[in-house]
């Protein structure tokens, strides 16, 4: 409370009291250059540092080269937020039911809501794939929950999705958005509380 007290005296004194404990009197002056005064040498600032008058001299050019991020650094600090964001998600370790399903990308698309946690750009990109090589084939039209058991289909999900969250490189999910201009449609939204 003690320092309270000497700001309180400090403000009827006439000093700003600032919230960096420095004080500055009202009464010092401001040196103010017009653009008359001002010589083209000039390029630096002085200023005031407030302690027994001392100025020092701080010099500032406007065409400082700033480094600009390109697009390709910002998808690959995207891809690696994503990563590392998908790291962090813990696979379910109580499994058992048995999900019915007629594809790879239907089976994904319970197992993020059932387990209300997002799949890998990675894993999602496979079960689609894995669905466009059923096309042409003698079973396309047939439940995939008929040809296979729905526990083993749901832990091979959970398997490659493990893989695809601990061991996938940020590089390469970046490498692969540069070429897909719809990645975002395997990206999911869905964001669980950690």
């Amino acid at each position: 409370m003690a320092g309270q007290k000497d700001n309180s005296v400090l403000s009827a004194q006439g000093y700003i009291v600032c919230d960096m404990k420095r004080t500055i009197p009202w009464t010092d002056s401001v040196d103010v250059i017009s653009s008359d005064e001002s010589s083209s040498s000039d390029s630096g600032i002085e200023l005031n540092d407030g302690i027994g008058g001392q100025r020092l001299s701080s010099y500032v050019t406007i065409d400082q080269p700033i480094k600009e991020m390109t697009s390709g650094d910002l998808l690959i600090r995207r891809a690696e937020m994503y990563q590392d964001y998908m790291k962090h998600i813990p696979i379910p370790a109580q499994r058992g039911s048995a999900i019915p399903f007629s594809s790879w990308v239907g089976l994904g698309k319970s197992v993020k809501q059932l387990y209300r946690q997002p799949l890998h750009y990675l894993t999602n990109i496979l079960l689609y794939k894995w669905d466009q090589q059923r096309i042409g084939s003698d079973d396309e039209y047939t439940p995939l929950d008929t040809m296979m058991h729905p526990c083993k289909a749901e832990a091979t999900i959970w398997l490659v999705e493990e893989v695809h969250r601990r061991t996938s490189s940020h590089y390469h999910v970046a490498k692969i958005w540069q070429s897909d201009p719809m990645h975002h449609a395997f990206v999911d939204s869905i964001f669980p509380q950690l």
